[in-house]
């Protein structure tokens, strides 16, 4: 059987989605976006036959679609999640999963009572250099991960002023909620462990200053809202003893942009990275993957060699819900895992807000 999905959301992000179902041999058969114009033009240029102006006469009018995949704003992530789930639909939703863990919660009630799958675009984890030390790490090279630090910084990053990105009401939050995926594969590659305490700050002192900003994204709104962080650290402890570092910015005093995993096990330490050249361009970065190791009595560092992949995973993460859906894999990201990333992220801005320690 074919599976049929439909697309809610023309952006940018759409190229990708489209990419990974087509991969995986699904078939996306609507589009629907209330700017019709872009989604008939996308619908031109990936053949698509059906273009709605809602969400509500895309269910009504394709009743026949198996999946849908989510590409809008932060703020409707949750609701359109819960509608498509009540439709009885399988969701495949862009980062972050929803602006709070309360929202994931409500996700996976809708999940459970529909019998569907859900799942969202942490799409780093389908990056050659993650899966290669995935592969590592769960034939047991790297032991236990006691520690990682967690890393995407950027000098002059702000995608945007007053548009959705910066207006917490619409984003949940600015670089913390939107960078949020070398959290999520350090978390990852831990084993994804159980929150226990955090302590965090976050700090705004460029987020209104013009020449921070990147360059992409999108285009500044006279008038409008810019009230989220420029930059965001925080500490992590699991209830398995584990502990991670992080620390996420669009705009900082750093040399240049930078996302990366490193960790500490007990059998090996290890580097996932992407380095970018001084313009921040995906064009000019450079993936590398590394394990520390100790072999007879001497320091050794592996490179090990992944192909190169210009999307950084993201339609290979868009294929694995498709291949998840048909049994064909196991999903790359589950549900339970956003809840636990989102009451990390809810801990860290509850942090700095109350210059407190938070327990989940």
């Amino acid at each position: 059987m074919t599976i049929k999905v439909g697309i809610i959301g023309a952006g940018g992000m759409l190229q990708y989605h489209a990419a990974g179902f087509q991969k995986a041999g699904a078939k996306i058969i609507a589009i629907a976006d209330r700017h019709t114009a872009a989604a008939q033009k996308a619908a031109e240029k990936y053949k698509v036959p059906n273009v709605f102006e809602s969400v509500e006469a895309m269910l009504a009018g394709c009743p026949e679609l198996d999946a849908v995949s989510i590409i809008v704003p932060n703020k409707l992530h949750a609701p359109l999640a819960i509608q498509c789930l009540k439709a009885g639909k399988h969701v495949f939703c862009e980062k972050p999963p929803a602006l709070s863990a309360r929202e994931v919660n409500e996700i996976i009630a809708a999940a459970k009572s529909s019998g569907k799958k859900v799942m969202f675009n942490f799409n780093n984890r389908a990056r050659p250099e993650s899966a290669a030390m995935m592969k590592l790490i769960n034939n047991g090279e790297v032991g236990k991960i006691n520690s990682a630090q967690a890393k995407w910084i950027r000098r002059t990053g702000i995608p945007g002023f007053g548009g959705w990105f910066t207006t917490k009401e619409l984003s949940g939050g600015g670089p913390l909620i939107d960078l949020l995926h070398m959290v999520d594969l350090a978390m990852y590659f831990m084993g994804y462990p159980e929150p226990a305490h955090v302590l965090g700050q976050t700090f705004n002192d460029f987020i209104q200053d013009k020449s921070f900003k990147g360059p992409w994204g999108i285009a500044d709104v006279v008038g409008g809202v810019t009230d989220v962080e420029n930059a965001a650290h925080g500490f992590i402890t699991f209830k398995s003893g584990q502990v991670l570092t992080l620390q996420v910015s669009w705009a900082e005093m750093v040399k240049r942009e930078e996302v990366s995993v490193v960790f500490q096990g007990t059998k090996a330490g290890g580097k996932v990275e992407r380095l970018f050249g001084s313009d921040g361009l995906d064009d000019t970065a450079i993936d590398t993957c590394e394990l520390y190791v100790q072999e007879n009595g001497k320091s050794v560092n592996r490179v090990i060699k992944t192909p190169e992949c210009l999307d950084m995973g993201r339609s290979d993460s868009a294929a694995n819900f498709i291949e998840a859906i048909e049994g064909k894999a196991a999903p790359l990201n589950t549900p339970e895992q956003a809840l636990r990333l989102m009451q990390v992220i809810d801990a860290i801005y509850a942090s700095a807000q109350t210059g407190r320690p938070v327990s989940i």
